[in-house]
């Protein structure tokens, strides 16, 4: 199969005016400028002097947990009944006949972190899914492909206004502790030849002690985005901060800890006291500071399939054109570690494309064709 006929950004900084790409088997086999390339074999698509691109990828969402078009029917969320949470598991939850999942596809999105919400201080483990499918066990890139945390406001509001801890940052913080030590030392005593008894919260932050697992954490203030990078250095996890509202203010430590911050929701209002330093501006101020970025529309907050909109938006106040494509594929592969599969253009990665009218930031431009692990989908 070969998509020719258009511009194509790989968004790993390389640029055909004339573009190809050939794949098969759900993989790219070949891509570059078409004058260049060898004879097509078999189908051949035209972009019609069209846009060709990687899919587009959204960092952390709530897509199929949260339904849209629903009540508390198609809300599993939030496990609100326990801050301490890390045994559970995003792909239990996901529905994959949300009406969500073809709304993000035919405006170009072909994969996202699910996870659960930020009630709990420790929510459970997140997966990196395609967007098109009717079993979730097929769509799955890499599950659990996070560990999701949170700090601030919603596990306060969660428990404290219910007369249950956490009640303020310090317990929040306290709570985050407590599960790691003592998941610590379960494993220590298990790796010593012990044999504890079995314990599913503890099994389940074993990866993340070892540096395998990545943490998610929910940040909006400075405040708890410094909280986040200080428990994760005294227990040498890896970790990124997800929507980093106030991260301008902490530009310095994030670039110190060298994350990918996931910048978002920017089309929603601030609904919040937490979210009031909200802004366009964030991730340009950021990406000028040199730190890299990836973009969230956190749906349901913000709708997934307006995620090429956000981007738009952020380049409109700031943020580098190439930053921003970078942003929705490449940097949010990099911050759920399947960058090795998706996120760009190149031999050997997924063959998730997307054909475009015109530049994807462009309002009036629309996915005319979209291709999933090499299928198209639209």
């Amino acid at each position: 199969m070969r998509i020719m006929g258009g511009r194509l950004i790989t968004a790993e900084g390389q640029e055909f005016e004339n573009g190809y790409v050939d794949f098969e088997n759900g993989v790219i086999t070949a891509f570059g400028d078409a004058s260049q390339a060898a004879p097509a074999q078999g189908e051949v698509f035209d972009a019609e002097g069209g846009y060709i691109m990687p899919g587009f990828i959204d960092a952390h969402t709530h897509i199929g947990i949260f339904e849209q078009s629903v009540r508390w029917e198609g809300n599993d969320t939030n496990e609100a009944t326990d801050p301490v949470t890390p045994q559970l598991k995003a792909v239990d939850a996901i529905y994959p006949f949300d009406t969500a999942f073809e709304d993000a596809v035919n405006c170009g999105v072909t994969s996202a972190v699910v996870g659960p919400g930020s009630a709990n201080v420790i929510g459970g483990e997140m997966a990196f899914i395609k967007m098109a499918g009717d079993d979730i066990s097929d769509m799955i890139v890499k599950a659990p492909c996070a560990m999701k945390m949170a700090l601030g406001e919603n596990p306060k509001s969660c428990y404290g206004l219910n007369k249950k801890t956490p009640q303020t940052r310090m317990a929040t913080a306290s709570i985050l502790r407590e599960a790691l030590t003592r998941a610590k030392n379960y494993m220590d005593k298990k790796e010593s030849g012990g044999e504890p008894a079995y314990d599913a919260k503890c099994e389940a932050l074993i990866p993340v002690l070892k540096g395998e697992l990545i943490a998610h954490i929910h940040c909006h203030r400075c405040d708890d985005i410094l909280t986040a990078i200080r428990v994760a250095n005294e227990f040498g996890i890896r970790f990124t901060i997800i929507h980093a509202t106030d991260g301008v203010r902490a530009a310095r430590q994030l670039k110190a800890a060298g994350v990918i911050p996931v910048i978002g929701p920017v089309l929603s209002g601030s609904s919040k006291p937490e979210t009031a330093n909200r802004s366009l501006k964030t991730a340009g101020i950021l990406q000028q500071q040199g730190i890299e970025v990836a973009l969230t529309t956190d749906h349901p907050v913000g709708p997934l399939q307006h995620l090429n909109v956000s981007a738009a938006l952020c380049v409109r106040e700031g943020l580098d054109m190439d930053a921003a494509i970078r942003a929705i594929t490449i940097n949010a592969a990099k911050a759920a570690e399947v960058d090795d599969r998706v996120g760009s253009i190149r031999v050997g990665k997924d063959a998730d494309i997307v054909v475009w009218t015109e530049h994807p930031f462009s309002f009036m431009s629309k996915a005319k064709a979209v291709y999933i692990s090499g299928r198209r989908v639209k």
